[in-house]
């Protein structure tokens, strides 16, 4: 990636973003006609208007419908677990995808698509679902087949979150057009974002000199040291290495312990972020009822003593009203102790809530 673009949060990083990408078009041919954008179901990209149009999590959505942009449409997510059929291989499945997100654009007419947005690896709407090697080349191929940006949203799962600093760089060829960056960037101690872009947008762009875009409380001083900071201990730290070694640990331990469990469906993650995907049926995968609201029960019980700990609750994975999933995103610096000790909480926590709810 060419240049950083500093913004205050993750919804700001990609809300410049999807404006890049019309600025892009703008600059470079004069199209102003561009300005449908593609995301996937059962994501999500921020809390603005721009950036809650492009997210596919309907409970976070329906409240705000009316004031939602209609030049957004959606393609299925990279779902294994729920999408990919019996006996088909990943090249197959990767296929599927491409064509779907091809036959879109082509349905939408090509000149008049902007962006493909997509999380490497879904946090918040599907909990922690990663890409299977092959499928980001094969939509960015598709992408610019048509004069289409890509843009990578790394808000929740860059920063070495996954074991890599940049969650896409374990897709061997590929590098985005647009990447957005958030959460980890400031580690909790400054309020920080950053969207970059590629070589062939940043000269594009530098024929312009400007960028139309932009808001008071970006690019400061104090923000910037900080997000700085965090990416030199990263580095001297050696932390890349250590995601990867805990993280191999923390999916080793939760397989243990809770893979046979009857109501675990999926464990999924990559690095120091493992998702875990409830049902009532492991057979069929069949998810509870939205009103047991399991995700958010097993939360409250996290939250409250003895056990004191803090996991991400979500629901609406499997239809954007059932699914529930829970979520661990432990600090780099964890040690094989605390591991230990997360996954015999989260053990005792998910058997006391199944005790105490009617699963039939």
């Amino acid at each position: 990636m060419r240049m950083a673009y500093l913004t205050g949060s993750g919804s700001e990083s990609n809300e410049a973003a999807i404006k890049m990408a019309c600025f892009y078009h703008y600059l470079n041919n004069g199209n102003t006609d561009r300005n449908i954008l593609i995301a996937r179901s059962r994501s999500y990209h921020g809390t603005t208007i721009g950036t809650l149009s492009i997210s596919g999590f309907g409970s976070r959505k329906e409240p705000y419908l009316p004031l939602l942009m209609d030049n957004v449409y959606f393609v299925s997510p990279c779902y294994t677990y729920r999408q990919l059929e019996k006996g088909e291989l990943n090249d197959a499945f990767i296929a599927r995808k491409s064509a779907e997100l091809e036959a879109l654009i082509l349905k939408l007419g090509p000149e008049k698509v902007s962006a493909f947005i997509a999380e490497p690896v879904v946090g918040a709407a599907l909990g922690c679902v990663s890409f299977v090697p092959g499928y980001l080349n094969a939509m960015k191929q598709v992408c610019h087949k048509y004069g289409v940006l890509f843009i990578v949203d790394e808000v929740m799962c860059g920063t070495g979150r996954t074991g890599v600093l940049h969650a896409w760089q374990a897709e061997p060829g590929f590098t985005p057009d647009i990447q957005t960056m958030g959460k980890g960037l400031g580690a909790g101690y400054q309020p920080i974002g950053a969207m970059m872009i590629s070589n062939e947008i940043f000269n594009v762009l530098s024929k312009s000199g400007q960028f139309v875009h932009g808001h008071t409380f970006e690019s400061m001083r104090v923000q910037a040291v900080a997000a700085l900071e965090v990416l030199n201990i990263i580095q001297e730290k050696n932390l890349l290495l250590q995601v990867k070694k805990k993280g191999l640990y923390l999916e080793r331990r939760l397989r243990s312990i809770l893979g046979d469990h009857p109501h675990v469906g999926d464990i999924r993650g990559k690095g120091l972020f493992w998702g875990i995907e409830f049902v009532k049926n492991k057979d069929t995968k069949e998810p509870f009822n939205s009103k047991l609201n399991l995700a958010f029960k097993l939360q409250e019980l996290a939250f409250s003593a003895p056990f004191n700990m803090m996991i991400y609750a979500s629901t609406g994975c499997v239809d954007h009203e059932r699914g529930d999933i829970i979520m661990l995103a432990p600090p780099f610096t964890i040690t094989y102790k605390e591991i230990n000790h997360i996954v015999n909480v989260l053990s005792k926590v998910i058997k006391k809530t199944f005790e105490n709810i009617d699963t039939k």
